[in-house]
């Protein structure tokens, strides 16, 4: 064993205490970095609804009037 034999159980408690207060920051910089990525998920999402998705639907609506509003030079 490479650990010595004078560390006595309220020591090893302080240093199992100290890693979990790292790992307990550590979790919180992931939290963090994902409510980031979820919000520009969220943000893209909606822009691709409002470029793509919006404009496909009014389309057919729109282009019948506007079709209907075109005088063609011949009369036809």
């Amino acid at each position: 064993m490479n650990e010595p034999s004078d560390i006595t159980p309220a020591g090893q408690l302080d240093r199992i205490e100290i890693k979990f207060a790292e790992l307990e920051g550590k979790v919180d910089q992931v939290y963090q970095s994902h409510e980031k990525m979820r919000a520009y998920m969220m943000w893209g999402f909606w822009i691709t609804v409002g470029v793509i998705v919006l404009p496909l639907l009014i389309l057919p609506l729109l282009l019948p009037a506007f079709l209907g509003s075109i005088v063609l030079p011949a009369g036809l």
